[in-house]
C-alpha cells in the first residue's frame, strides 16, 4: 500500500505541475493580447469544485490602462485593469487535466450562449488570427520549455556520468528476444542507422527505433543486425514476464563480491569482499550473467567456486567448496555498477552549458516520442496503450527527486506532442482551424466548430476510458 501511495503521489504532483504550466501558457498569451480569461482551473470541476478564488483588487504586474465611458456624460475615465484580477482560480475534484476558459472561443466548456452575443474587443474571437494562433500553441510551447528547463537543471545539478558503450570491454548481455534477432552476448553496439552510439540510455532507445544496428563481435568483426518493426513490443512483453533477467541489454562485467554475510555458505568457505568468481564446478563464468545462469539448480549442494583474489603483492587463484542454501544462495553481495570495472565518462555543466544540453535532450525526447507514435496504430500498439495506472507505474517505489524530475520532463514532452495533434478539442485542433482561416480568409462556421468540439471530446473520452480499461484488464492477467 505504501508503494502505491508513493507512486500515486508522484503521479498527481507531476500531473498538477504539467497542467499548471500548460494552462498558464494559454493564460499568459491571452492576457498579453488583452483577452479575458474567465477561469483557470487545475483538474476539472463538473458540478462542484474543491477550491475557488477570485481576486477582488488590483494586484499589479502587466496590467493595462483602458478608457471607459461614463454613464452620465460623454467624458471618459481611465481604469487600470489587472493582468490576474478578472479570472477565477480553482481546483477541481476530477484529476483528468485542467482548463483555461478563454472568453469568446468554443472550447471544452461548450459555452455557446456567449458566442450568440455581439463580439467584444476583449474576446478571443475579436483578435487577429496570428494572436489566436499564439494563444493556442502557448500551452504546448510552455510544456516543451518546461522539459528543457528540467533537463538543463538536472545536468547542471548532477552532470552526466556513464560508461560509454565502446568502453564496455566485455560487451553486453542481451535478452532472449534480442538474441532471437541476431545479437550475441558480448556484442558491443557501434551505430544505429549510421549514428554513433555512446550514452547507454540514449543508445537503447536509438537501437530499438532504428532499422539497422552494427555491433563489434569478438573484438574484430563488425556485424549488421536488422531490427524488426515491432521489436519494441516483443521487448515489452519479455520485460513483463516472470523469467526476464535483462531488459534488452545490460553491461557484462566480472562477478566481484562486495559483501559477505556472516554465518552463510560463502563466509564459512573463506570468501572475502573483493574476490572475483571465475568458475563454478569447473564451468567458466567470466561474467555476472553467466555466473547467475550456472548457479541455478544447485540447491543444498556443496559446489566448488574458483576465486581470483588480488592483493597489492600478488594474484591468487583459489578453489573453495561452498555449501549453498535451498534456493542456491550463498550469502554474498555483488558489484553491479559498471563504472567499477570500465572507463567512465563524467561531464559537468555550468549554467551556460546546461541550457543547450537541456535543449538537446528535450529535442531528442520529442523526436523519439514522435517516432514511437506510429506504433500506436498497430494491433500491438493498441493493446499496449495504458492510462494513469501505466503512467504511475514508471515512477520509482521510493521517492527520488532526480527520477521524479526526469519522468516529469518526459511526460511534459509527451503532453506537448499529444496536445499539438490536429484533433478537435485538443490545441492542435484549434490550430488546424486557425490555419484554415488564414488560408481561406474566413473561419469555419460556429456550428461546425461546436460539432467538431463535441466529436473531439467524445473521441478523447473514449480513448481515456479505453486506456484506463486496459490497465484494469492487465491487473487480472
Amino acid at each position: 500500500m505504501d508503494t502505491f501511495l508513493i507512486k500515486a503521489a508522484q503521479l498527481i504532483l507531476a500531473f498538477a505541475i504539467l497542467v499548471i504550466i500548460h494552462e498558464f501558457g494559454h493564460f499568459f498569451f491571452a492576457r498579453i493580447f488583452g483577452v479575458k480569461v474567465e477561469k483557470f482551473y487545475i483538474f476539472f470541476d463538473p458540478w462542484i469544485e474543491l477550491f475557488k478564488w477570485k481576486p477582488k483588487k488590483y494586484y499589479g504586474g502587466l496590467g493595462k490602462t483602458k478608457e471607459i465611458k461614463c454613464n452620465d456624460t460623454e467624458k471618459t475615465k481611465k481604469k487600470k485593469s489587472s493582468f490576474w484580477g478578472d479570472t477565477e482560480y480553482g481546483i477541481g475534484w476530477l484529476p483528468l487535466g485542467g482548463y483555461c476558459k478563454i472568453a469568446g472561443m468554443i472550447d471544452e466548456s461548450m459555452d455557446t450562449e456567449q458566442m450568440k452575443k455581439p463580439a467584444q474587443d476583449w474576446e478571443f474571437r475579436s483578435k487577429p488570427a496570428w494572436q489566436r494562433l499564439l494563444i493556442m500553441i502557448a500551452g504546448v510551447l510552455f510544456n516543451f520549455l518546461l522539459a528543457i528547463i528540467i533537463y538543463a537543471g538536472l545536468v547542471y545539478a548532477t552532470g552526466e556520468k556513464y560508461v560509454p558503450v565502446q568502453d564496455a570491454k566485455m560487451g553486453f548481455t542481451y535478452s532472449g528476444e534480442a538474441r532471437k534477432i541476431g545479437f550475441h552476448n558480448g556484442d558491443i553496439p557501434l551505430t544505429a542507422d549510421g549514428e554513433k552510439l555512446e550514452n547507454p540510455v540514449e543508445a537503447r532507445l536509438k537501437m530499438i527505433q532504428s532499422k539497422e544496428v552494427t555491433v563489434l563481435r569478438d573484438g574484430h568483426d563488425t556485424i549488421s543486425i536488422s531490427i524488426p518493426d515491432k521489436f519494441i513490443f516483443a521487448l515489452d512483453d519479455e520485460a513483463k514476464s516472470d523469467t526476464a533477467t535483462v531488459n534488452f541489454f545490460a553491461y557484462r562485467m566480472p562477478t566481484r563480491i562486495t559483501q559477505v554475510m556472516p554465518g552463510e555458505g560463502a563466509a564459512k568457505a573463506g570468501i572475502i569482499p573483493g574476490d572475483e568468481i571465475i568458475a563454478i564446478d569447473s564451468v567458466s563464468t567470466p561474467s555476472l550473467d553467466e555466473f547467475f545462469y550456472s548457479l541455478q539448480g544447485h540447491n543444498n549442494e556443496t559446489v566448488d567456486f574458483t576465486i581470483v583474489r588480488k592483493s597489492d603483492a600478488k594474484t591468487d587463484t583459489l578453489v573453495l567448496p561452498v555449501k549453498l542454501s535451498d534456493n542456491s544462495k550463498m550469502g554474498i553481495g555483488l558489484e553491479i555498477n559498471p563504472s567499477a570495472f570500465f572507463n567512465t565518462k563524467e561531464i559537468r555543466y555550468n549554467i551556460f552549458q546546461s541550457i543547450p544540453r537541456g535543449v538537446e535532450m528535450g529535442t531528442e525526447k520529442l523526436t523519439s516520442y514522435a517516432k514511437s507514435m506510429k506504433m500506436v496504430f498497430t494491433k500491438e500498439g493498441a493493446n499496449s496503450i495504458g492510462g494513469f495506472g501505466s503512467i504511475g507505474s514508471i515512477f520509482p517505489e521510493k521517492w527520488n527527486w532526480i527520477a521524479f524530475w526526469n519522468i516529469a520532463a518526459f511526460l511534459s514532452v509527451a503532453l506537448a506532442f499529444m496536445n499539438i495533434l490536429p484533433i478537435p478539442a485538443l490545441d492542435g485542433g484549434h490550430v488546424m482551424f486557425l490555419i484554415y482561416e488564414v488560408i481561406f480568409r474566413r473561419p469555419p462556421s460556429e456550428k461546425f466548430m461546436e460539432r467538431a468540439q463535441i466529436v473531439g471530446m467524445t473521441l478523447l473520452i473514449l480513448l481515456l476510458v479505453y486506456a484506463n480499461g486496459m490497465d484494469i484488464v492487465r491487473l487480472f492477467k
